[in-house]
């Protein structure tokens, strides 16, 4: 009797060579302008641009800490989407200062950015995800946007959310995004762009050097923004970007990573001409289970050629920890820190 295998199909699918894989012999403008059109059609950009409204910044809380003021407020990305961040602006007396853009992945909520335990958990993320705070003491004011599907921005019925078992707390976000002719990466990557927007309210940061950075899902809505938002100028996108063969397409991931028919056009090292010639720095764990390191290497052998096709040799990175899936804020901020020495 013949075994059967249910995602042989899929993984033969996966081996095929993208539509608009990198060729070196092509021509990079038009081949570059293909990427983005597809880019912009597959994550339903169009549709979500269809309810856009304008931006207006609603201030709840001004906190002064240890170093630094802290802002809490919302703004409406989209007719009835209303995003919560932090925005923690140093207080050391400059004129203006640097952005960083702080995007938590699958943790329990924004709150861990800014150094704050609200739940039963909070307290391991706590170790390594403070990017806010890092970001202030390295130099930066923090940004930290509530992604959608997350924290305070699950489903209130949390039926719908997160169940034991039942995968993570976006999924049910992710799904019915898709009912519409969205993603929910896409979701995430317009509120990414109109809180650079929302930015424009305060006037003491520096909105042509913003920098952005986020770990495994966060690092995955980092790649993406970058990709779509010209005004970031530096990419840093942890535990995240690796060959779609190796890592979603080879094993359980949340449906946020999910882009609808991605694989058949390109992969993420395709997508680095859309980041190109600005500052990426891909991090990746050597011993991450779910994004392996062979995949992440495949990607990046793509990103240097795209890179010095586009006039940019030298201004992309791989950064190889000697860790799992786990954010190496030391070597980051090491990295990419702007504390005046």
């Amino acid at each position: 009797m013949r075994e059967i295998i249910n995602d042989t199909i899929h993984d033969n699918l996966m081996q095929e060579k993208p539509i608009l894989a990198f060729d070196e012999n092509a021509e990079f403008a038009p081949w570059k302008e293909q990427i983005q059109e597809k880019y912009m059609e597959l994550l339903g950009m169009d549709e979500i641009a269809k309810n856009a409204c304008e931006i207006k910044v609603e201030i709840e809380e001004e906190v002064r800490q240890d170093g630094y003021i802290r802002y809490r407020y919302v703004f409406e990305s989209e007719k009835g989407c209303y995003v919560p961040c932090y925005l923690l602006v140093p207080d050391t007396g400059k004129k203006k200062y640097p952005v960083l853009i702080c995007l938590q992945g699958h943790t329990a909520g924004f709150h861990i950015s800014i150094g704050v335990e609200k739940f039963q958990g909070d307290a391991g993320d706590l170790v390594t995800s403070t990017f806010a705070l890092d970001g202030v003491k390295n130099g930066f004011a923090a940004l930290c946007i509530e992604q959608r599907g997350m924290g305070e921005r699950q489903p209130k019925n949390q039926a719908r959310g997160r169940q034991p078992g039942r995968g993570c707390p976006c999924l049910f976000t992710a799904m019915t995004a898709l009912l519409t002719g969205r993603t929910l990466i896409g979701e995430r990557v317009w509120d990414v762009s109109k809180a650079i927007d929302s930015l424009s309210y305060f006037d003491n940061l520096d909105l042509d050097d913003i920098t952005c950075v986020g770990n495994s899902g966060g690092g995955t809505a980092t790649y993406y923004s970058a990709c779509y938002d010209q005004r970031i100028k530096v990419a840093v996108p942890s535990c995240a970007v690796c060959s779609y063969k190796t890592s979603i397409g080879d094993m359980w991931h949340c449906t946020c990573n999910y882009i609808p028919k991605a694989a058949k056009y390109f992969d993420m090292g395709e997508l680095a001409a859309l980041i190109a010639p600005r500052k990426l720095i891909m991090v990746n764990g050597k011993i991450d289970p779910i994004f392996p390191i062979d995949g992440a290497r495949d990607v990046y052998s793509v990103v240097e050629k795209v890179y010095e096709k586009a006039g940019a040799k030298g201004n992309c990175e791989l950064m190889e920890t000697e860790r799992e899936h786990y954010f190496c804020k030391d070597l980051i901020f090491g990295r990419i820190g702007r504390t005046e020495k």
